[in-house]
C-alpha cells in the first residue's frame, strides 16, 4: 500500500520499536511507564497489549520509518538520524513526506558530524571542495551539501566509517558521536555538527479516523506527562516571609512557588524545578533563608 493510500480500519493501535540496540529497552521502559502492558510472542517480533489495545513491532531501526509509510504501524520509536534520514531520501527522490516526529524523547542522543584527520587544519566548510565524505547517511549530507554549496564526492557505506580515511576511500568522514571515543581511537576530530538527534516518537502525516485515533491522543497525552515530568523534581522547604522573594529568583526557572499552610512561625513552600538539584544549588538556596530542603522524585503528573 502506497503513503498516499488510506490504511485499512483497524481498532487496535501498532507502534513499532527497536527489537535490540541502544533504543529498545529505554523505548520499552517509556512505554511501561505509560501505562502499556504486553503478551510477547514466541518468536519475540510482536506484542499484544494487554492494558490497552497497542501493539508493538519488534524490528531493525531503519524499517521503522517504511513501516510507517506503508501503513503497517501508526507510530515508532526511532532516532532522529534514521527518520530525517529517510525523509531527506524521499525527498530527493521526488516523493511526498509520510511521517514526521511527534515527539523529542529525551534518551539515545548523539549528533552526526564532519570528522576530519587531526592534522587537518579546519577552515569551515569551502574547505570541502573536491574531497570524498564517507558516511552511512547520504542524503542528510547530499542536503547539506548543497545548501552549502560544495561540491563534493559522497561515498556511501554501510558501517566501519571511521576508517575509511585510513584506507584511502575517503578523505573525512560524516558519522554519529556520542562520547567520540570511536573518532580518537582513529585520528580523527569532529569538526562540524550536522545533526542533534535523539529517539523520537514518528508518525504517519496523515492521522488515522477510526479508533486509532483517540488511542494515538490518548498516548500523546501519556507520553508528555513521563516525559516532561521524568527529569523533574518536586523541592519543599520552608522559609520566612521576608526571604520568599530572594528565593523565588534563585528558582526563577521553575514554577511559582506554592504556599502550603504554615509550619509556626515558618512558611511552607514547594514548587517543581526542571532537572536534577545540585549540591551548590541546594547550599546557595540554604543560605537564601530556606530550611528543612526536601527533593522528591515525581513519577507521574497529569498537569
Amino acid at each position: 500500500m502506497s503513503a498516499t493510500q488510506a490504511a485499512p480500519a483497524r481498532d487496535r493501535l501498532r507502534i513499532a520499536i527497536q527489537k535490540s540496540g541502544r533504543l529498545a529497552e529505554p523505548a520499552r521502559n517509556l512505554l511501561s511507564a505509560c501505562g502499556l502492558s504486553w503478551r510477547e510472542s514466541r518468536d519475540k517480533l510482536f506484542c499484544y497489549g494487554e492494558s490497552l489495545p497497542v501493539d508493538l513491532l519488534l524490528v531493525r531501526d531503519d524499517d521503522i520509518p517504511g513501516l510507517i509509510a506503508d501503513g503497517v504501524c501508526d507510530l515508532g520509536i526511532v532516532g532522529r538520524n534514521e527518520l530525517d534520514e529517510q525523509a531527506a531520501a524521499r525527498r530527493q527522490a521526488g516523493l511526498a513526506d509520510a511521517y514526521q516526529a511527534l515527539r523529542g524523547l529525551g534518551f539515545g542522543q548523539c549528533r552526526l558530524m564532519l570528522a576530519v584527520p587531526e592534522e587537518w587544519q579546519w577552515q569551515g566548510p569551502a574547505q570541502l571542495s573536491g574531497t570524498r565524505i564517507a558516511t552511512s547517511y547520504p542524503a542528510i549530507l547530499k542536503q547539506w551539501l548543497v545548501a552549502q554549496g560544495v561540491d563534493a564526492q559522497v561515498v556511501e557505506l554501510s558501517g566501519s566509517v571511521e576508517i575509511a580515511p585510513r584506507l584511502g576511500t575517503a578523505d573525512l568522514i560524516c558519522d554519529l558521536v556520542s562520547s567520540g571515543a570511536t573518532l580518537r581511537a582513529n585520528q580523527l576530530t569532529p569538526v562540524h555538527n550536522l545533526l542533534d538527534s535523539e529517539a523520537v516518537l514518528a508518525g504517519a502525516v496523515r492521522v488515522p479516523d477510526d479508533a486509532r485515533a483517540s488511542l494515538r491522543a490518548m498516548l500523546l497525552r501519556r507520553l508528555d506527562g513521563v516525559v516532561q515530568r521524568q527529569d523533574r523534581k518536586l523541592l519543599m522547604f520552608r522559609a520566612s516571609e521576608d526571604r520568599v522573594d530572594a528565593l523565588a529568583q534563585l528558582l526563577a526557572d521553575a514554577e511559582p512557588l506554592v504556599r502550603l499552610p504554615a509550619d509556626g512561625g515558618a512558611l511552607r513552600l514547594q514548587t517543581m524545578c526542571p532537572g536534577p538539584l545540585s549540591w551548590q544549588r541546594m547550599e546557595e538556596l540554604e543560605r537564601a533563608g530556606a530550611q528543612g530542603l526536601m527533593v522528591l522524585s515525581v513519577e507521574r503528573s497529569l498537569a
